[in-house]
């Protein structure tokens, strides 16, 4: 299995909710960036099925294996079904995923996000900051391929 790879996230941390919902309260991202990394997402990321997350706040954009596909075995994907919604993106830009306990690690030693607060064995989710700039619209971009890599087992 490859692990990503990340840079040091400039700056500090972003301010979170420590309940649900999870969201990001601070250095939010510009909506154009946002909307460049939903419209990345949409056309990016085949066998893959776009709808409202069955978990989010409304508002959030979903991204699950299409109807036919089952992730890999072991792998653990967004409540309440585990097996189906493995991304969504939030309007303030941060996004809530599933990803390998070692890419989770690497997300959070590097400071690009922390571990959602009911994360548990079989609550999988992470969140990851919203991106700021162009170059880290690049860093998320790596992020959710990442994800993508784990629910289907397949590199993007």
């Amino acid at each position: 299995m490859t692990v990503m790879t990340l840079p040091a996230r400039p700056g500090d941390r972003p301010r979170t909710g420590p309940s649900v919902p999870h969201v990001q309260f601070t250095q939010n991202s510009p909506d154009e960036i946002r909307k460049e990394l939903e419209q990345w997402m949409s056309t990016a990321l085949p066998s893959t099925e776009i709808r409202p997350s069955e978990i989010s706040e409304p508002g959030s954009t979903a991204f699950f294996l299409a109807r036919d596909a089952h992730p890999p075995q072991g792998a653990v994907l967004l409540p309440p079904r585990l097996v189906a919604e493995f991304a969504h993106i939030h309007r303030d830009g941060s996004l809530h995923l599933a990803l390998s306990r070692e890419d989770q690690d690497e997300l959070i030693a590097k400071s690009w996000g922390e571990r959602h607060p009911l994360y548990s064995p079989t609550i999988n989710v992470v969140m990851l900051y919203g991106p700021r700039t162009a170059d880290e619209l690049d860093v998320a971009k790596a992020v959710v391929a990442s994800s993508y890599r784990y629910a289907t087992g397949r590199p993007l």
